[in-house]
């Protein structure tokens, strides 16, 4: 059976229902799922909770969920640049989990190995270890953060061969893989599809074991935003 799908709305049919948890893939404005997140939009899915490192912009990423009062909660380590989390956020509209970015993709790891905890030092004696389990190792404190088990993943690769198998570029490696692999259903977009044994196994970044559908795409080219001033006298 192909793995590849002619739209996102048509590699989404069957896996979306409210209430559900989503694992997102993207770093900054790098590597998001935007076509997948698009057909979310469009299917008016609501009260989703969304595992990202973060929420996009106001209008690019799960940004364009948030207008449109879809999402219900955020797991995320980096929540800046989006006027509109902040306001549904500071206004009670919307839930956040507040992770430190490690520790966030290591929850994404463990579920997709099968991990149900695992535990940490990072956010030992802050607000993110309240209400957490402390456990002492040789003296040091640690706490237990739970593996994230998504209903569905959707992430972005560079190329992927019909197999699934999945090249990504650069920073878009950083939450893609896990996010991908904590998914039960993965869901896929790419700029290329290659045939089978078309990609080096060395080159490969995720295997296609873990992917079920896979559409291909335009995808717009956006950059985080750059502050220049001039060099300081000596």
């Amino acid at each position: 059976m192909t793995k590849v799908y002619d739209a996102a709305k048509h590699a989404l049919d069957g896996l979306l229902h409210d209430g559900m948890l989503i694992a997102a893939g993207g770093f900054g404005l790098c590597g998001i799922p935007e076509l997948l997140l698009d057909a979310i939009k469009q299917a008016g899915t609501k009260d989703l909770t969304f595992a990202s490192n973060n929420a996009g912009v106001d209008d690019f990423g799960i940004g364009i969920l948030l207008q449109t009062k879809q999402v219900k909660k955020m797991i995320s380590s980096y929540v800046g640049e989006n006027a509109e989390f902040m306001r549904q956020y500071l206004s009670g509209e919307l839930e956040l989990e507040f992770n430190p970015q490690g520790t966030l993709a290591e929850r994404m790891r463990a579920g997709g190995a099968g991990i149900p905890g695992f535990y940490t030092k990072t956010g030992v004696g802050t607000v993110i270890a309240e209400g957490k389990e402390h456990k002492e190792f040789n003296g040091q404190t640690y706490i237990l953060e739970e593996g994230i088990f998504a209903d569905l993943a959707i992430v972005k690769a560079w190329k992927a061969d019909e197999t699934g198998n999945l090249v990504f570029r650069k920073t878009a490696r950083n939450f893609n893989v896990p996010a991908a692999t904590c998914g039960k259903i993965c869901v896929v977009e790419v700029e290329e599809i290659l045939p089978a044994g078309s990609l080096d196994p060395d080159h490969i970044h995720l295997p296609g074991i873990y992917v079920h559908r896979i559409i291909k795409g335009e995808h717009e080219k956006r950059i985080e935003q750059r502050t220049v001033r001039k060099r300081e006298n000596a």
